[in-house]
């Protein structure tokens, strides 16, 4: 998975919602990595053609030493990411294997995070609208946030804000989410995951 021809850039999608009565959902957490990446490499999103909000940068060093990225939010609904996904791949000729997408996941807990290539959807609307647009072969970054307690479903729970509880370990865990995107970026799938994958 480490690659180290640097002609084409990386592509960091983080998942979620427009609008500001989205932005501390829990299916907005991918939006949250995007927005500290983007912090870290000093540079404001922009509004791009393809719908949506983007930055350009490099990740793990300055100058030649950085890998190249593009990180993207999508501005078109989370159900329809794969769009915009698209658009931005084509756009900047990125190699499937070299996309990230940064989401919520229901099947881990709060805390923990996974990265892995390929795969399934796991039932995540934004993550079967990039399937169908990319294929499945590009990489995820999988960022805990548990299961509905009771009876809860499934949507009400994601469309929440994470609970106080959480919040006092948020920005500790969207830090570490960001991490693990530049670790699987600089130093490949295998390191990233033998770090991350708790």
């Amino acid at each position: 998975m480490q690659m180290t021809d640097d002609t084409s850039p990386w592509l960091i999608v983080g998942l979620g919602n427009p609008g500001p009565e989205y932005a501390a959902n829990r299916h907005n957490v991918g939006f949250m990595v995007a927005d500290l990446i983007a912090e870290r490499m000093r540079a404001k999103f922009k509004v791009h053609k393809s719908r949506a909000l983007v930055v350009e940068g490099r990740l793990g060093g300055p100058g030649p030493a950085g890998r190249r990225v593009v990180v993207a939010k999508p501005m078109s609904f989370m159900n329809l990411s794969g769009g915009p996904t698209a658009a931005l791949r084509d756009f900047y000729k990125v190699p499937v294997e070299r996309i990230v997408a940064v989401h919520d996941e229901l099947d881990i807990d709060f805390g923990q995070l996974r990265l892995k290539l390929g795969g399934g959807d796991n039932g995540h609307n934004g993550l079967k609208s990039i399937t169908k647009a990319l294929g499945p072969d590009y990489c995820r970054v999988r960022f805990g946030i548990g299961r509905p307690p009771g009876r809860m479903q499934v949507a009400d729970f994601v469309l929440k804000d994470f609970s106080s509880t959480e919040r006092k370990e948020l920005a500790f865990e969207v830090d570490r989410a960001a991490d693990a995107v530049e670790t699987l970026i600089v130093d490949g799938l295998e390191r990233a995951q033998g770090t991350y994958n708790s």
